[in-house]
């Protein structure tokens, strides 16, 4: 009963506060020193997958001894300390209202005819050019980026917060998943000055969202299902086009939104001055519009909700 506690007012403290300006975020800091050790590791003349994969373990043991550290500490003061500290890293480790109010931004600008503010928004989630973007290609990276993410922001953490559980470890393993996601962020892609040192960080978060992802997409058709959109054409699009995308993991949420939402996305973007091709996902039964952004949210909420009642009932029957 205590871990479903903490899982929900985690849960609760996401969907009413997000992730405020005002307060540092845990992951700001983990980037912070993802950095640093990336600079450290440049100035040596080891070679750089070597580094990568220095870099990709150094950051996740100190992450994992820092709040292993941490939370000794606050149960030395008191176990409700403890207890508060958890629910609070938790919390920052969800990104759901962080992502909707963030692409938010995107949906307004694009309502109101503001492009390059819309362009502005969507560079701030995206890893790709955004400069020359018109509407549609803005539309098209918000959808996707909701899409993607409702796996990396939303759904993966819970489902590493209940492994972690049966660990008594939920805080140590949501933020080892939490810092390799960040390390596949920032150094993860395939073209310079990244492609060796993000070798390791990029496979190893593809392992890490291999199953989330799988599990994931079939739990957005289900929510996008109850919410009114097309169940059989989520199935189908995500079993046909789930391996669209060089990442083994990408295709299969946007394939899920592009199938319940009969529209097309994927295609060509650009990243760091290199032009790369990717597979279309989706039929194109009807053009896609601003409007699928916030389509993509309610899919993203309906898919939260499914994960949340799923987790409840784990907990509940194998942590008597």
């Amino acid at each position: 009963m205590k871990n479903i506690i903490i899982l929900m007012l985690a849960v609760l403290l996401d969907l009413i506060f997000g992730d405020p300006y005002h307060i540092p975020h845990p992951i700001t800091y983990i980037g912070k020193m993802i950095r640093l050790i990336e600079k450290g590791i440049r100035k040596t003349k080891m070679p750089l997958r070597l580094g990568g994969f220095l870099l990709m373990l150094s950051s996740v043991s100190t992450v994992w001894v820092v709040i292993t550290g941490l939370l000794y500490m606050a149960n030395l003061l008191h176990p409700v300390a403890k207890d508060l500290v958890t629910i609070y890293l938790l919390y920052t480790s969800l990104a759901a209202k962080c992502l909707r109010v963030e692409i938010m931004k995107v949906y307004k600008a694009l309502k109101n005819n503001q492009l390059l503010e819309a362009r502005k928004y969507i560079s701030y989630l995206v890893g790709r050019d955004t400069s020359s973007l018109n509407s549609d290609e803005v539309t098209r990276a918000a959808v996707e980026t909701v899409a993607e993410n409702t796996v990396d922001g939303v759904l993966a953490p819970l489902l590493y917060i209940v492994i972690g559980m049966f660990f008594q470890l939920p805080v140590q393993f949501v933020f080892a998943y939490k810092t390799v996601n960040t390390l596949d962020s920032m150094v993860g892609y395939i073209q310079e000055p990244y492609k060796e040192i993000g070798f390791f960080s990029a496979k190893t978060d593809d392992v890490l969202n291999y199953i989330p992802a799988r599990i994931g997409s079939l739990v957005m058709v289900l929510g996008g299902s109850i919410r009114g959109y097309h169940l059989k054409n989520g199935l189908k699009i995500l079993i046909r086009d789930r391996r669209n995308h060089k990442s083994p993991n990408c295709a299969y949420p946007e394939a899920a939104v592009a199938g319940l939402l009969g529209v097309q996305i994927g295609g060509t973007n650009q990243y760091f001055n290199e032009t790369v091709e990717k597979p279309t996902i989706g039929d194109e039964l009807i053009p896609l519009g601003f409007i699928h952004i916030l389509d993509t949210v309610k899919i993203m909420y309906a898919a939260e909700a499914i994960m949340i009642c799923a987790s409840i009932l784990t907990l509940s029957i194998l942590l008597k």
